[in-house]
């Protein structure tokens, strides 16, 4: 009894820490690909940047330097570029 009482907490314990932040990172980058449009600035999953020209069904046009188109899949794109802050904002008085 003691047993099955272990093997029911162990699988709770696996369930907390390693299942349910995984499937809620997927459902994340799944709503990000979702989200993607024309004219948003990209990071890649191999660390390539660029700017979104086009999107036919599963596959991005992406601008990677002036006048440099790449074909890139939907679910290669790992997130969006943050725009830089400026640095009179982050710049303290002296």
């Amino acid at each position: 009894m003691t047993a099955l009482v272990v093997v029911v907490v162990l699988f709770a314990l696996f369930w907390l820490l390693l299942v349910r932040p995984q499937r809620k990172r997927a459902g994340e980058q799944r709503a990000l690909i979702e989200s993607l449009d024309v004219g948003d600035e990209i990071v890649s999953a191999g660390g390539l940047f660029g700017t979104i020209k086009g999107i036919e069904g599963d596959e991005l046009i992406v601008e990677v330097a002036p006048q440099v188109e790449v074909r890139m899949a939907r679910g290669a794109v790992a997130g969006f570029v943050e725009p830089p802050e400026d640095e009179d904002e982050t710049a303290k008085p002296s």
